[in-house]
């Protein structure tokens, strides 16, 4: 099998934080051989062994977007999963085309319109379609009253609304029927919700604990939606996998997530918080109103939460919530600039939770997420300096290689 070598690179493999100039990385087929400075490159065989300079750019393991909508539409909130199925999975396949673009390699769905993610995820599999390889899930599910019921009176909805422990339960079987890898579940409302805020707690601790094992004796992971400290406690305790967001946390909360952290995630999903502030007047919602709804201080109480999370070494995840019309496909990198500019994180530690933490969220297994040997070689080459600059990884055009599995979907170089 031919060798790739890739030389004169910036390296970042994502083991720690260093950053290693004039190294390289040894591919074959779709595995890391070997990473490290030029100096200790291995020996290779140079008539099976093709070299490609990238000239002192930096490289990178693929990044992980943790909390994803492929099937949302950047759309107005409102609008997200009533598109025709038809139309919606055309634009899944495009907002999978985007994100791959970008240098993100992995996803975690969170939350699908109509299923559509189980379809485009095999879709990938199979190279019919490019994208990240995708951990997939199929509609929410949420009770009656939930922040997932937004179904008008008399109408389906798009979300599974089950009350008590055995409807959870069938609605969790409904969901590995259709073949999804991850169940999401909501715990708790939302400020913009008129009848479920982030305090009112959706399901009891029959219903959480009836999902998480319903799910994983199926083999699915359970993410959630769990914004007061409330609702985290109960992702905790009954075996949640991905947290989304934990804006408000006590310090039971704290301690809870910190003796699980051998087990979980945290995405504080900050951009749509950010973005309901920055840009919410563009769908009619005001600086003012949103202000009134509680999105500053939610804002506020996230960036004590995270450092909190930090200090106690809760591993965190990159990925606010993207696919609205405010927090569109593509700009999934901001979070990387959130992630120092509010949490106060090295460009290096930001990178961390994109890379290494975001490969073992996809694969407990380790495979994923760094650039060492025996790891599937999944990379991106950039035109700038991220751990100098987080924002470069925003700029497409800067990106200028993205491999998945050993092979290049953006080669710019050669």
């Amino acid at each position: 099998m031919n060798q790739l070598l890739i030389t004169d690179a910036r390296l970042f493999a994502a083991v720690d934080d260093t950053v290693l100039d004039d190294a390289g990385v040894l591919l074959e087929g779709d595995r890391i051989v070997w990473s490290g400075p030029m100096s200790d490159a291995p020996p290779v065989d140079r008539d099976h062994t093709e070299q490609l300079s990238v000239g002192g750019r930096f490289v990178m393991p693929g990044m992980t977007e943790s909390h994803v909508h492929l099937s949302y539409s950047n759309a107005h909130p409102s609008q997200l999963d009533r598109q025709p199925v038809p139309i919606a999975m055309l634009d899944a396949v495009d907002n999978a085309r985007t994100l791959l673009r970008y240098g993100f390699t992995s996803a975690i769905s969170f939350g699908s319109a109509q299923g559509i993610d189980i379809p485009l995820r095999d879709a990938i599999n199979s190279g019919r379609v490019p994208g990240p390889r995708l951990l997939a899930s199929e509609r929410d599910i949420g009770s009656t009253g939930s922040n997932a019921d937004s179904k008008a009176p008399g109408s389906e909805g798009h979300k599974r609304i089950a009350d008590g422990p055995w409807a959870v339960r069938a609605a969790v079987r409904e969901v590995a029927k259709a073949g999804a890898d991850v169940v999401k579940i909501f715990l708790d409302g939302e400020e913009l919700s008129a009848h479920a805020a982030p305090g009112v707690l959706s399901y009891t601790d029959e219903e959480v604990a009836a999902a998480c094992d319903e799910a994983h004796v199926r083999n699915m992971r359970v993410a959630c939606h769990a914004r007061s400290a409330g609702a985290v406690k109960q992702a905790v305790r009954h075996g949640v996998d991905f947290v989304g967001h934990a804006n408000f946390l006590d310090d039971e909360a704290v301690e809870m997530l910190a003796d699980a952290r051998e087990r979980l995630f945290v995405g504080p999903g900050i951009a749509w918080e950010i973005q309901l502030l920055e840009r919410g007047h563009e769908i009619g919602l005001s600086r003012t109103m949103m202000e009134a709804r509680g999105y500053q201080r939610e804002l506020d109480e996230t960036i004590g939460a995270v450092k909190r999370l930090r200090e106690v070494g809760v591993r965190l995840l990159i990925g606010g919530d993207y696919g609205l019309s405010i927090t569109p496909h593509g700009t999934n990198a901001k979070d990387l600039e959130y992630f120092v500019d509010l949490f106060a994180m090295s460009p290096e530690e930001a990178l961390l939770c994109a890379t290494r933490d975001g490969g073992l969220a996809v694969d407990p297994t380790g495979m994923l997420g760094t650039l060492e040997a025996g790891t599937l070689a999944d990379l991106v080459i950039v035109d700038g300096d991220p751990s100098r600059d987080v924002k470069v990884l925003q700029d497409a055009e800067r990106i200028v290689g993205v491999m998945k599995a050993g092979r290049f979907f953006t080669d710019l170089l050669r």
